[in-house]
């Protein structure tokens, strides 16, 4: 029961607009309310496009937010500045979907994972050996990788670098950004594994953005479906291939190929594109791809509203 544990982080009333060259607004986050609990995955999953990164990037101070607050132990951290914005990185710490494009070529694996811990003066540079050998133990990688180059490395590896560097501060709080989907499914079945594993013996909390929705519910405690920059839909991981309401997380799910699916029955995909973010459809935003759409959505935004016991959406087909 998500109501009884402990909340690290909040976004209230987020939202993120970009500005074009030629006057009109692009709304890539709209009125998001979001909570990461200790020690457990909210996995956020939605097409390309819908806002996920955005939403994670505000959440690790990379991006500020147009309107709202993101609060972490009380205080809201969109207004830090300086040092103080600086200092607060060690605790929300971020693994990218590319490592190699988040790695500078000409530095070894050493010098990446110590590259936090001296600029936070958290060791000596006489500890940087016995340091980095400690955080490639952590992340099942031999102690003779810290002497390697990036591109010494195949992809599974380097994610593991990208994971130990996460974790070289010892962060509350670690958002993963499609960390898994540039990698083969037998490496991205081990590095699952591997976050997993951390997470249970360091009480981590993790941001799961992913568009996979059968690999979010294997990983995440709970989970949000982003639609056009908006939460359409909020539940439980178990619960979300059995319980999901929305017409949008049901697409997605049905989208989902298995060894195990029922090939008798036909694949139906979402008619139609997702209206694009510079012109967001007045009511609820799923209206011209959805089969059920009604009066209603058309003229009015549906709200996210508790349906049962941490489960929400915002549909009028469920409040009505």
């Amino acid at each position: 029961m998500y109501s009884e544990k402990e909340v690290v982080l909040e976004a209230k009333h987020i939202s993120r607009y970009f500005q074009t060259s030629d006057g009109h607004t692009l709304i890539a986050n709209d009125d998001i309310n979001m909570k990461l609990y200790r020690g457990k995955t909210l996995g956020l999953v939605g097409e390309s496009g819908c806002g996920k990164s955005t939403l994670m990037r505000m959440l690790v101070s990379l991006d500020k937010p147009t309107n709202g607050e993101i609060v972490f132990k009380g205080r809201d951290i969109t207004k830090l500045k300086g040092e103080e914005k600086r200092l607060n990185r060690q605790h929300i710490q971020m693994v990218f979907q590319d490592p190699t494009s988040s790695f500078n070529p000409k530095m070894k694996v050493r010098d990446i994972i110590s590259e936090p811990l001296i600029n936070f003066k958290r060791i000596k540079k006489s500890e940087k050996q016995e340091s980095v050998a400690r955080l490639l133990k952590m992340v099942e990688l031999p102690e003779s990788y810290s002497d390697r180059y990036p591109h010494n490395l195949s992809g599974g590896e380097r994610q593991r670098v990208a994971i130990a560097r996460a974790l070289a501060l010892n962060p509350e709080i670690v958002i993963m950004d499609e960390a898994t989907s540039a990698l083969d499914v037998s490496v991205q079945k081990s590095i699952i594994e591997l976050i997993t594993k951390l997470q249970r013996e360091h009480n981590i909390t993790i941001g799961f953005i992913c568009h996979d929705i059968a690999l979010v519910q294997s990983i995440a405690h709970h989970v949000a479906v982003m639609y056009l920059g908006m939460i359409v839909e909020e539940i439980p991981g178990d619960k979300i291939l059995t319980s999901s309401k929305h017409p949008y997380t049901q697409a997605l799910i049905s989208a989902v190929f298995d060894m195990n699916m029922d090939f008798s029955k036909p694949i139906k995909p979402l008619e139609a594109d997702a209206p694009s973010p510079l012109d967001v459809p007045l009511g609820c935003p799923f209206q011209n791809r959805c089969k059920h759409c009604k009066p209603i959505c058309l003229e009015k935004r549906p709200k996210l509203k508790e349906i049962e016991e941490d489960h929400k959406v915002a549909c009028h087909l469920i409040q009505n």
